[in-house]
């Protein structure tokens, strides 16, 4: 149970209590939220401030420009229940409904993971690769909000881009967001890897964030991780059995000199690219994430 010091407000659930002192004001409940969050959260300034923009529909320079602006009762009963579900490690997105990707307001919900900054690493790389090309034909599996896929394709209206998801939730999620990015050359269905895709297609370019983390990995207790699903991120063989099988069978679907992506861990530089040149790609090369971590792999199929 969290304690604070007991004033006006209090809010309860069965793991926390808020006793909040002082007035409504944005100010307050920015440095009360603040201090409620310091070693929870690397970000609790920020996250207070996203929570209070979510409820009060407003942007971040509002409170900036009307600090003491004072929340009605009804919003400040609205605010202290989120506040609590962010105490209690629930991610941001999940709490608001809606995660930025690529400069894309991308709802989310716990049926797919969050899209993270670290992912837009693999579109800067493809889009590097394939600058200026029109017409491409690519594919994104397991696609979960479509962050890779209609990041692709605001960059490039020529191209026609096929983003499947194995989970039902997640392709409606998926469509959701290209209606409402209107983004509409992005065909989103479900499938099971390559089960439903048309056998006779033939794509330049395929993308994958595949589920990557071994089963036994300590880091699946902690972080915004616990309340991700675990279909999308764990995968037998230490990790490793969807990286083989996608790889594997993106040969049967690669043009000539069609290029492979994966997003994968930070370990698993050198054994995803071993895998490639194993199945007869060529020119395996690995690049590093924001925090210089090896995240992106991709190679060329001869």
């Amino acid at each position: 149970m969290i304690n604070y010091l007991p004033s006006q407000h209090d809010f309860s659930s069965k793991q926390c209590q808020l006793r909040l002192i002082g007035d409504n004001s944005i100010a307050n409940l920015i440095n009360q939220g603040q201090k409620l969050l310091q070693g929870r959260s690397d970000s609790a300034k920020l996250d207070v401030e996203i929570l209070l923009c979510f409820v009060l529909d407003k942007e971040r320079s509002y409170l900036l420009t009307w600090p003491e602006k004072l929340l009605s009762d009804e919003q400040l009963h609205y605010f202290l229940p989120l506040l609590i579900r962010r105490i209690q490690g629930e991610p941001i997105a999940y709490i608001t409904g809606i995660k930025e990707f690529w400069s894309l307001p991308l709802a989310v919900s716990k049926a797919t993971l969050i899209p993270r900054p670290d992912t837009e690493t693999l579109v800067e790389l493809v889009l590097e690769q394939y600058k200026d090309s029109q017409n491409i034909n690519c594919l994104d599996l397991g696609t979960g909000t479509g962050a890779i896929a209609l990041a692709l394709a605001s960059e490039n209206i020529t191209w026609k881009i096929d983003a499947i998801d194995f989970s039902p939730e997640a392709v409606q999620l998926a469509q959701l967001n290209a209606k409402n990015c209107k983004l509409a050359h992005v065909n989103v269905f479900q499938s099971d890897w390559f089960s439903q895709v048309d056998s006779h297609k033939k794509f330049d370019l395929i993308v994958s964030n595949p589920p990557y983390i071994d089963c036994e990995d300590c880091n699946l207790n902690q972080g915004d991780v616990r309340f991700e699903p675990s279909s999308a991120l764990v995968a037998s063989d230490h990790g490793f059995a969807d990286i083989k099988h996608i790889a594997d069978m993106s040969r049967r679907f690669l043009t000539s000199q069609g290029k492979l992506f994966f997003e994968h861990g930070f370990e698993q530089g050198h054994a995803v690219r071993s895998i490639l040149l194993n199945l007869g790609f060529e020119k395996a090369q690995t690049e590093q994430d924001l925090n210089g971590h090896d995240r992106i792999t991709w190679a060329t199929f001869p």
